[in-house]
């Protein structure tokens, strides 16, 4: 935060030297982690099965607030680049997921899908203007496939094209890329099946390449904010047990375990700094408890400790804003990039 109020005090410094309007400084949007809990107690009205809600928190675990309040499922949150807004997925209309768009307080919840398939994962581009997600669509004879649409749910455009299975796209911090999932013919076959490998791509679908091959299940991968490493979960023998989160150069190399205990980790999100990554572990609850480390896999804190499951980090950091002194504040530049 140095850099960035010493940046701040030349600015000013320039505009009184200058004789200029004078200027304000904002950091609009303190860092938080939103989630998705089962606390509320809720019971799907289709299956039965308990809910989940969306929810926000301060970094150190205060401060918890439910954001979104309905007997259905709610999950996968994604922010916006200005922290203002949330995309997720929900299935509150019939029991199909659509992808949903809220206020950063909860307010103004709206379906952009509108398709009467599934849709999943959203993923919000580093300029804002895009979602990427996942769904399967008769035009795609109802494979998996990686689309990405407008904000406003406009221009929706499968960007994959083939017949394998992917999902979990993240965008890269500069935008040109975008890292999935995907279980392929030629991958290790477990008992469980064909064993998924995480994948890069350019943004429009182009240039696949293959970033992790190894007899096991590699998930959830997530851009570190410089864009120089990967972090995502990995499980112990490609049969769907034993999650780490790991981390990798954004070119594949160098796989390091973060965690290393007998436990479920998974669900990697990197702070806006870079130094810290949110995910979800099971070692102190079976039903799963937001963690945060260092990046180096140090200093573990359990941040929701409750009783029921909590889950889906997705870590959002403050903004900076420059305008006229007594103006409303207008966007100057965005100085760290927001994980998903």
């Amino acid at each position: 935060m140095g850099r960035i109020y010493n940046l701040a005090y030349f600015i000013l410094a320039s505009a009184v030297a200058l004789g200029l309007t004078p200027l304000t400084v904002d950091v609009e949007a303190q860092a938080q982690i939103a989630f998705v809990s089962e606390r509320d107690g809720d019971v799907h009205p289709i299956d039965g099965f308990p809910t989940t809600e969306i929810y926000v928190m301060d970094i150190d675990g205060k401060n918890q607030r439910r954001l979104t309040n309905n007997p259905f499922q709610d999950r996968d949150p994604s922010w916006s680049p200005d922290g203002k807004r949330i995309a997720f997925m929900s299935d509150r209309e019939d029991g199909n997921y659509e992808i949903y768009v809220m206020d950063a307080d909860g307010g103004n919840q709206r379906n952009i899908t509108n398709h009467p398939n599934g849709d999943w994962s959203p993923s919000w581009s580093p300029d804002g203007k895009r979602i990427a997600f996942v769904t399967a669509r008769e035009e795609d004879d109802w494979n998996d496939e990686i689309y990405v649409m407008d904000v406003d749910g406009g221009n929706q455009r499968n960007i994959t094209n083939n017949r394998h299975l992917v999902w979990g796209p993240a965008w890269s911090p500069d935008g040109k890329r975008i890292v999935f999932v995907s279980q392929r013919e030629g991958h290790f076959r477990s008992r469980f099946g064909i064993t998924s490998e995480i994948y890069v791509m350019d943004a429009d679908g182009k240039n696949e390449q293959r970033l992790t091959e190894n007899r096991i299940n590699d998930w959830m991968p997530s851009w570190s904010p410089d864009g120089e490493r990967i972090a995502f979960a990995s499980d112990e023998k490609g049969e769907l047990e034993g999650f780490e989160i790991y981390v990798m150069d954004a070119d594949g190399g160098n796989p390091k375990n973060l965690t290393k205990n007998r436990h479920e980790d998974w669900e990697p999100s990197w702070s806006t700094d870079g130094k810290h990554i949110a995910f979800t572990s099971y070692k102190d609850s079976d039903e799963g408890e937001i963690y945060v480390m260092d990046a180096d896999g140090k200093n573990e804190r359990n941040l929701t400790l409750n009783r029921h499951a909590d889950t889906d980090p997705a870590w959002v950091g403050p903004t900076f804003s420059v305008s006229p002194a007594g103006r409303r504040l207008t966007k100057w530049g965005r100085l760290k990039q927001v994980d998903r």
